[in-house]
């Protein structure tokens, strides 16, 4: 529900108690309280009583928590990530961020056994190949011996590098040089997105709502493709142009 502020524009009123709010949300009242104190949750407004109220902000907080969860993030790294978002995001920002989230995150980690990871693999995993997969951080070692939780997307490139004569030290050699560009390249992405996609949207002037929030869900499913394929074409291009050059240079 919104209402009008003292200066003619609209601003969320929170309506929802603790209870409300927690059956809205699908969690429970004392998941709300814990993430109050560790400061994932903004407090709620005072009413009559002294009874809190939370608003629609509360609660696409609380779904883009549930969001990041998904994707693997502890509760010490949401409090982190939260704290980088700008103070006054509504909740269809919030919305919509949690539709970017959505739409780039990597696959959410899930939990294997060391047979299903030699069943994916083929064949027997030695500790070493499971020790090379820990340092490429296709997967990590849980309290359990035998089951690892493991990042699928990185999972499928580790057990393919397994057989590949090139010694660990170069593999992660190289995985540092694509992070540490890739990360760059997200980073000015990311700037261009905000400031000429989303950035302009935010103005009073171009409205808000469920209609925003699906478009921008929309062009962020759209574009992650298209922004995928672009960089592997520029890498690939890239490649070729490094290698004729080494190539010119052995001949020489």
């Amino acid at each position: 529900m919104t209402t009008p502020d003292s200066e003619g524009s609209t601003s969320e009123e929170p309506t929802l108690t603790v209870d409300e709010l927690a059956a809205r949300a699908g969690v429970t009242v004392r998941t709300i309280r814990f993430y109050g104190t560790r400061g994932l949750l903004p407090p709620p407004a005072i009413g009559p009583r002294r009874v809190g109220h939370y608003g629609p902000g509360h609660l696409s907080r609380l779904a883009l928590i549930e969001e990041l969860q998904h994707h693997g993030m502890t509760l010490s790294a949401i409090e982190r990530y939260l704290r980088q978002l700008p103070a006054d995001l509504s909740a269809d920002d919030l919305a919509i961020h949690r539709a970017l989230v959505a739409s780039w995150a990597p696959e959410a980690p899930e939990e294997a056994t060391r047979d299903q990871l030699a069943r994916r693999a083929g064949r027997a995993l030695s500790d070493e190949d499971v020790d090379r997969l820990a340092a490429l951080h296709a997967l990590e070692r849980t309290d359990r011996p035998d089951v690892f939780r493991v990042d699928p997307g990185v999972l499928h490139l580790g057990l393919r590098l397994l057989d590949v004569p090139i010694d660990l030290e170069t593999i992660l050699a190289a995985h540092t040089v694509v992070l540490e560009h890739s990360r760059s390249v997200a980073r000015e992405l990311g700037r261009l997105f905000r400031d000429e996609v989303w950035g302009p949207e935010r103005e009073p002037e171009s409205g808000g709502g469920a209609e925003r929030v699906a478009a921008k869900k929309s062009l962020s499913a759209d574009m992650q493709p298209l922004v995928v394929q672009a960089l592997v074409i520029a890498f690939q291009r890239s490649m070729k142009q490094e290698l004729r050059a080494w190539y010119g240079m052995a001949a020489d």
